[in-house]
């Protein structure tokens, strides 16, 4: 499942962000890859252990974490640390796939769900569409600043290269208490179909009750806290 989210609509936090933007410091983007995909990377990452970084990540993590629609789809169990990317004059990232394991000791989690938060307008640059790919299909998205597209991280995908202006997206990946992503899709079927029927003034107590069991049970059995 690929999910398009709208994570910060308000336009004067988006503002406040991309003024704090401005004051970051920017390394070469190999230097957090892995082997394989090192070489198919061509990109900047914020230096996010510095106060600008650290005032960055504080403004947007709420944001993500707190956001209702993808805590149904998610389930999160743990969040990785944020990483702000910068892709400019050509720059990419090649088709590669995300590392199953990240982080160390009690940090080390499993990457069930990668997102991209987009904080360029679509209209300051040229290329740049993420790309994720699956069985048979792929879809190449270049979202709103604001928008949170939150895809399996076990899919390929990719950064086509930027032509002209400049891209800044905030990535990140979930691990999520229930591991399985049909298990994952069923349960947020059921969390929109239960607020669909929650906005019916009519709608009917003991069949609302069956549902609020039924979602609680399936979590009681496909939940690894």
């Amino acid at each position: 499942m690929i999910l398009k989210i709208a994570a910060i609509s308000d336009r004067a936090e988006l503002a406040k962000i991309g003024g704090l933007l401005k004051s970051l410091n920017w390394r070469d983007g190999r230097a957090t890859a892995g082997s394989v995909a090192k070489a198919v990377k061509q990109n900047e990452q914020a230096v996010m252990k510095e106060a600008a970084g650290q005032a960055v990540r504080d403004a947007i993590l709420p944001h993500i974490v707190g956001n209702t629609v993808l805590r149904s789809a998610a389930r999160p169990k743990k969040f990785s640390h944020l990483m702000v990317s910068r892709t400019q004059d050509g720059g990419f990232y090649g088709a590669h796939i995300d590392n199953a394991l990240m982080g160390d000791g009690r940090a080390k989690m499993r990457s069930d769900l990668s997102f991209t938060l987009f904080l360029s307008e679509p209209d300051e640059y040229e290329g740049g569409e993420l790309t994720v790919h699956s069985a048979g299909a792929s879809q190449s998205i270049k979202a709103a600043a604001g928008h949170l597209v939150l895809y399996p991280s076990s899919s390929i995908h990719e950064v086509t290269p930027v032509t002209s202006g400049r891209r800044i997206v905030c990535v990140g990946w979930i691990e999520s208490l229930i591991a399985d992503p049909f298990q994952r899709e069923i349960l947020f079927d059921l969390d929109n179909t239960r607020a669909a029927l929650r906005s019916i003034s009519n709608s009917d107590p003991q069949a609302m009750l069956m549902l609020d069991k039924s979602i609680s049970n399936l979590l009681r059995m496909w939940s690894r806290p």
